[in-house]
């Protein structure tokens, strides 16, 4: 049986390191390397009501009041980083994640052998453990690899790899409001990016959990795992798993009261916290305990945490 540890920070959707550091890892600075930027898309702007406009999120995640925020004009990859692109960055720069730092991360108890050696798991989400060798280029542990997974999300990255990156590439993360104006597509208070019903005409949109959770997963929507970054029609905006497949690193820190006191006009977040938001939620995401696929949900975890469902997509501010 894994050892539970209840001292950990617990988050159903991903769990945090104990005593998860609030600074950006120590480390070389990275610059930004000519000619590397990934392709990315303008988005106009405008004004939008940001927020949970039918207030049926999770209270504790701060998804409400509805307030309207003007966004300038902006520019986002269509698609999230991938593996192959997080790779050369890494060949690059000779860059070690935080998950290789730590010596493990953590991984789906239900992607592990029957036999896998008991490890430490999270006392209120158990089908969350500790794999030793688990990192980006290894996500389910040492005896994996990325054969397959090439064009998929790059996983296991913390927000401060997520940073490393977009220093390299002359990037940065997109803020919580660039990232759901972003992510609605246009649509003014859509569930998802593409309207409100989940399987429009049955045909699925985007890589959740189909089953029972955490027992079996039925692989309906065509994915069990991740799903290639373009796997499902993209929205509005021409941007692909705006919901569902990873979570995504946004700048912000985490403050479920923001939204009382958000200032109207390019909102950057809070100046301090501990954790920092993420959005869109996951393949391990379903409706029994982590409704958080849907444009306007918010989670977060330590900013020196990774897990197999987390990544990031890349944002540039137009000067």
């Amino acid at each position: 049986m894994p050892q539970t540890s209840p001292e950990s920070t617990t988050i159903c959707c991903a769990p945090a390191r104990d005593g998860g550091r609030t600074e950006p890892t120590p480390a070389e600075p990275i610059a930004h390397a000519a000619g590397v930027t990934p392709r990315l898309v303008q988005i106009e702007g405008g004004i939008f009501a940001m927020g949970n406009h039918r207030d049926d999120g999770y209270p504790a995640d701060g998804e409400t009041p509805v307030h309207a925020v003007r966004l300038d004009r902006f520019l986002i990859a269509p698609e999230t980083v991938t593996n192959d692109q997080f790779g050369e960055f890494v060949k690059e720069t000779r860059y070690r994640t935080e998950a290789e730092v730590f010596g493990w991360s953590f991984v789906f108890a239900g992607f592990l052998a029957d036999d896998f050696p008991a490890t430490r798991s999270v006392a209120a989400a158990p089908w969350w453990r500790q794999v030793f060798g688990a990192a980006w280029n290894h996500p389910e542990g040492p005896d994996s690899d990325l054969s397959t997974r090439r064009d998929h999300p790059a996983t296991h990255i913390s927000w401060n790899d997520a940073n490393a990156f977009c220093a390299w590439s002359g990037t940065r993360l997109p803020t919580e409001a660039e990232w759901e104006f972003a992510a609605r597509g246009g649509r003014a208070a859509s569930h998802f990016p593409w309207g409100d019903e989940l399987t429009p005409n049955g045909k699925h949109r985007m890589n959740v959990w189909q089953g029972a959770f955490p027992e079996r997963n039925s692989g309906a929507d065509g994915h069990k795992v991740t799903a290639p970054v373009g796997a499902y029609r993209p929205n509005g905006y021409g941007l692909s798993n705006m919901t569902g497949n990873i979570w995504e690193w946004c700048a912000d820190w985490f403050d479920p009261g923001y939204y009382a006191r958000s200032p109207g006009e390019n909102p950057p977040g809070s100046k301090t916290g501990t954790h920092r938001a993420m959005r869109g939620g996951s393949y391990l995401c379903h409706k029994s305990y982590c409704n958080r696929y849907r444009v306007d949900s918010r989670s977060a975890t330590t900013p020196d945490s990774s897990t197999g469902n987390i990544g990031f997509r890349v944002a540039k501010s137009i000067v």
